[in-house]
C-alpha cells in the first residue's frame, strides 16, 4: 500500500547505537507521544516477543501490538505492528560506516490502512505518514549522539 524509507547517520559506534535502540527504555526519548511498552508473551527482544505499545497524542490513546519478526540485531531489526485501523512492517538495517559512525535505515511498508480518513490522506498527503518516520529517526540521531 505505502513504503517509507529513511536513513540517518549518527556519530556513534555501532554498538552503541544498538544498545539504545534495542532497549525499550529509551523510546520515550525519541519517540514523541510514547506512553508504555508491555511484554504480552515470549521472551523481550526476541523473535516472536508480542508487546502493547501505548502512545498518546493530543489526549488521544493509541495501542499497537508489536511483534518481533526476526531480531538479527546488531545488524537488522524487524517487526510487524497491529493497530485496529492498520498494519505495518517495519525493517531497520544498522550499518557501521566507519568507528565512528554508524547509518541507520529504516523501512516501513503500510499493509493495512482500513479507516477511510487515514486511508485517504495515505494517498492525498503521504507525507503525514513520513515526516514522523523521518522526525522519530532525527530524534533518535539526537537523543543517541548526546550521550
Amino acid at each position: 500500500m505505502m513504503k517509507i524509507e529513511t536513513t540517518v547517520v549518527i556519530d556513534k559506534p555501532l554498538d552503541t547505537v544498538v544498545k539504545y535502540f534495542a532497549d525499550p527504555a529509551y523510546l520515550k526519548e525519541y519517540q514523541e507521544g510514547f506512553v508504555s511498552k508491555e511484554l504480552v508473551s515470549g521472551v523481550a527482544g526476541e523473535n516472536g516477543a508480542i508487546s502493547n505499545m501505548l502512545y498518546e497524542h493530543n489526549g488521544q490513546k493509541m495501542e499497537l501490538v508489536e511483534t518481533i519478526t526476526a531480531n538479527d540485531l546488531p545488524h537488522t531489526f524487524e517487526a510487524h505492528y497491529h493497530h485496529e485501523h492498520m498494519d505495518n512492517t517495519m525493517k531497520c538495517l544498522f550499518t557501521p560506516l566507519n568507528d565512528n559512525q554508524t547509518q541507520y535505515t529504516s523501512f516501513i511498508h503500510y499493509t493495512r490502512i482500513n479507516w477511510v480518513m487515514p486511508r485517504l490522506m495515505a494517498i492525498l498527503v503521504p507525507s503525514l505518514y513520513k515526516k514522523p518516520v523521518k522526525r522519530w529517526l532525527e530524534n533518535f540521531k539526537k537523543f543517541v549522539e548526546s550521550q
